[in-house]
């Protein structure tokens, strides 16, 4: 039996040993530097990736060169949905936009193993409900919510997936992510960063009061948090 080691990514760990291995010979350790493309619009999607401790954004460029987020995906999903769905390609750009370590597959391997109905199966399918549950909330949220509390919302999002309070992240990223003028992430870090929630220097944030800054969120991140926890939680192996 292989040595490779058990993964930080959770739908990798998650999977019953007999299964995970059966996929080793197959999954390359790889690190994806800041702001790499993983996959453009309307590309074909080769390979598939399973972050570690990095984060990839789902982007949607416009005709005026904008960039909105509308995913994010860390250690508790799969970069490149599209492949088991069907499709292979998409409309979104994916970005990395926290550098680590990732675990890279052949699209084709991937296919292959969710077509035998085993536990990568249920796990991916669990995931897309996941995913689609963040990426409808935080529609919903950008509409409706205030640029503080979608500030909020999103690094905490993106501490969940690193699993650190320090967070390498400069206000231009963050302002294309969240769809709002720089100016306007200026003046809600400034909102965090005075009430001691945050620190912001030079492209860094460190988040010094978790619980507070779950409290300046709206409902939003709950509910996304929440139904991760729910459809993911489920060990095996």
């Amino acid at each position: 039996m292989s040595a490779f080691p058990r993964p930080i990514n959770q739908l990798l760990a998650a999977l019953p040993a007999e299964e995970y291995q059966r996929l080793v010979p197959h999954l390359e350790p790889i690190l994806l530097p800041l702001e790499e493309v993983l996959y453009e619009p309307g590309g074909p999607i080769s390979h598939v990736y399973f972050p570690n401790k990095s984060v990839v954004s789902l982007v949607t460029a416009l005709e005026d060169g904008a960039m909105v987020e509308v995913g994010m995906v860390g250690r508790e999903g799969m970069v490149g949905i599209p492949v088991f769905m069907g499709g292979n390609t998409t409309i979104t750009r994916a970005i990395v936009q926290i550098a680590d370590g990732a675990i890279k597959m052949k699209a084709e391997v991937l296919k292959a193993e969710f077509n035998r109905g085993g536990m990568l199966q249920t796990l991916l399918l669990r995931y897309m409900q996941a995913l689609f549950t963040q990426v409808s909330q935080s529609a919903a949220c950008n509409r409706r919510h205030t640029l503080e509390a979608r500030l909020a919302r999103w690094l905490l999002l993106v501490q969940d997936c690193v699993q650190s309070d320090k967070l390498e992240l400069t206000q231009d990223f963050i302002s294309q992510m969240l769809g709002t003028r720089r100016s306007g992430v200026t003046v809600a870090a400034g909102t965090l960063s005075r009430v001691g929630l945050i620190t912001y220097k030079r492209g860094k944030i460190t988040i010094l009061d978790r619980k507070g800054l779950e409290a300046s969120s709206c409902e939003c991140y709950r509910l996304i948090a929440d139904e991760c926890s729910r459809l993911l939680s489920t060990k095996h192996g």
